[in-house]
């Protein structure tokens, strides 16, 4: 465990296999991925070098989680409407997608995740976050895309994304939308 200077912030570094090192922040944590073989001396000149850049990242979501603090939950009643709709029409895209991308799945299942908004298992089974059908229909339809090309590539691979993209061209933008807006929904689930 590494700390930045400065910065009231600590930083996990995690070795493994890999060519080039990497910082992300992750629900508030700041991680460093780094080759097995790179010196401490040389992870800590790169974090350093990326000190605004984390200090920045930092606030943002600090920021973000204040304003989530102060959302309303939703209301038995909306939730029961969402599931609803989230199970009407989920299944309907998924169809969709399915027969574009060329692949089949066994069961889809609608919960009210706190944290995931999807996921795909080894057999096939598909599970979505209720609260997809409140938010655009792009964002829905890539986390469809998404889970349905795991049935292809059981990782994030390059190879995985680039089936993610044939797909659904505009799959970045409308990801990035999900990791700056999701939370927002999720911090109302009860």
């Amino acid at each position: 465990m590494l700390i930045l200077e400065n910065c009231n912030a600590e930083i996990s570094v995690i070795r493994s296999k890999r060519k080039s090192i990497s910082v992300e922040i992750k629900a508030g944590n700041v991680i460093v991925r780094a080759p097995l073989r790179m010196k401490d001396k040389e992870i800590q000149k790169f974090i350093e070098s990326k000190k605004n850049w984390i200090e920045k990242h930092l606030l943002i979501f600090a920021e973000r989680q204040k304003k989530l603090k102060d959302l309303k939950p939703y209301t038995e009643k909306e939730l029961k409407e969402i599931v609803a709709d989230a199970k009407r029409i989920i299944p309907e895209r998924t169809q969709y997608y399915a027969e574009k991308i060329g692949v089949d799945y066994n069961r889809i299942s609608v919960r009210k995740q706190h944290k995931r908004w999807g996921s795909c298992s080894s057999q096939g089974n598909l599970n979505f976050n209720c609260l997809l059908v409140l938010l655009p229909d792009e964002v829905l339809d890539s986390v469809v895309v998404h889970e349905l090309c795991h049935r292809k590539q059981m990782n994030h691979s390059a190879k995985f994304y680039a089936e993610v993209e044939k797909a659904f061209p505009e799959y970045r933008k409308w990801h990035k939308w999900l990791n700056d807006n999701g939370g927002q929904y999720l911090a109302r689930l009860p």
